[in-house]
């Protein structure tokens, strides 16, 4: 990465500016209900206190919509930092504005304020230059950390970096590019990757590009159907987009070309509705990928599907999985995501999740610990997938040393 990293910077006594993705989950009492993007971030913070910053945290949380809503306030991430660091972080009642300001320029060296959600403020998501400058005068240099935000042009990720005298990467920014680097564009060979998932149209951007960088491409979810739908297969209720088909079948050609192996699951489980909830009534049947009824739902991949796709990966070095293999929110439904995350964790690969759903099946499995990389970032992962830039990390300030 031939940006600045937090240990090229003078920190001593300086007030730094740290982006971080604090968007976490929570339960209906307003309990955290999983902190790993905080504890992701720990690293960058014990790094700025034993260099004696000063150090000012920003994150955003939910979507308040430029309105100061108390369900979206950072109070119960400020508690929760508290007891991980083990040292008093105050929070700021607001991001910006002159009480803030005087809260900052009280700071002693090893001093941690939380300020409040940037996204009580409409200047964050629009990146407001006014909103930026207000954020940029609060600090010396900045640091950037929020992987999670680094696909979005708002203020705290682009828009302030070209106002203060130096912005860098934090440890947690660093890791996730250096895991990207190994997994796609320096891997070891065999490389195996996984895509499910619904989200079809963006996503077949994702195994455009992975064709050409991989050896190996699982498919499963709905991302499947198109890839059936071109070989003349039925797909049931699923809908297949037209401008997909082209896609897959340029994909089919580049693999070919290319010897890139595709697989496709070879049987589903099948349901008479898609529900929302587990409904016992529910009528599922197995059947094999020539037999999807016309009027049935394919929900999540069989047995048999699980077992080709284990073998696909038994010589894999390196696996990058994305989406689930089916809709594993249902019980009924989960257990061909599931058996893939036993697969992932027995194979002797270097392995990295991302996505949101992806990293949640890991996690109800209690496997995530197996894994040699989960991604904090959801959106900003698969924009990497694409081979796109994150105009958080290019807004940094350059590495005149780098490569």
């Amino acid at each position: 990465m031939n940006k600045l990293f937090i240990k090229d910077l003078d920190l001593k006594s300086k007030k730094v500016f740290v982006r971080v993705d604090y968007n976490v989950p929570f339960d209906d009492q307003g309990n955290i209900t999983d902190d790993a993007r905080i504890r992701a971030t720990l690293p960058t913070i014990n790094y700025l206190l034993d260099e004696g910053a000063r150090i000012i945290l920003a994150s955003h949380l939910g979507r308040p919509g430029g309105k100061v809503l108390s369900e979206f306030s950072l109070k119960p991430v400020a508690r929760r930092l508290n007891r991980l660091l083990n040292k008093e972080v105050k929070l700021a009642a607001d991001c910006i504005g002159p009480e803030v300001k005087k809260q900052v320029d009280a700071m002693q060296p090893e001093d941690v304020l939380l300020l409040e959600n940037l996204r009580f403020h409409k200047g964050e998501q629009e990146n407001d230059p006014e909103f930026a400058k207000e954020l940029a005068s609060l600090c010396d240099v900045m640091v950037q950390d929020a992987f999670g935000n680094c696909h979005r042009t708002h203020a705290s990720m682009v828009g302030m970096n070209g106002m203060v005298s130096q912005s860098a990467a934090g440890f947690l920014l660093k890791r996730e590019i250096d895991y990207f680097e190994k997994a796609v564009n320096v891997p070891s060979r065999p490389v195996v990757a996984v895509v499910g998932g619904a989200k079809v149209i963006d996503k077949i951007k994702i195994i455009e590009n992975l064709v050409k960088k991989v050896d190996k491409i699982i498919i499963g979810g709905a991302m499947a159907f198109p890839f059936l739908a071109v070989h003349g297969y039925g797909v049931g209720k699923a809908t297949v987009d037209e401008n997909v088909t082209a896609k897959v079948l340029m994909i089919n050609k580049l693999a070919k070309e290319r010897g890139v192996k595709i697989y496709l699951p070879v049987d589903f489980v099948i349901a008479d509705k898609f529900s929302g909830k587990a409904d016992v009534t529910m009528e599922t049947k197995l059947v094999t990928f020539q037999e999807i009824p016309d009027n049935w739902f394919a929900l999540d991949i069989g047995p048999a599907s699980t077992k080709l796709f284990t073998e696909a990966m038994q010589n894999a070095k390196t696996i990058i999985w994305n989406g689930p293999m089916g809709a594993f929110e249902i019980d009924a439904f989960s257990r061909g995501t599931y058996a893939m995350v036993e697969s992932v964790v027995s194979a002797y690969a270097l392995t990295i999740v991302g996505g949101g759903d992806t990293d949640l099946a890991f996690h109800r499995m209690g496997e995530s610990y197996k894994v040699s990389f989960i991604s904090t970032g959801g959106g900003a992962f698969l924009e990497l997938l694409e081979g796109k830039e994150l105009p958080g990390i290019a807004a940094l300030t350059d590495n005149p040393g780098a490569e």
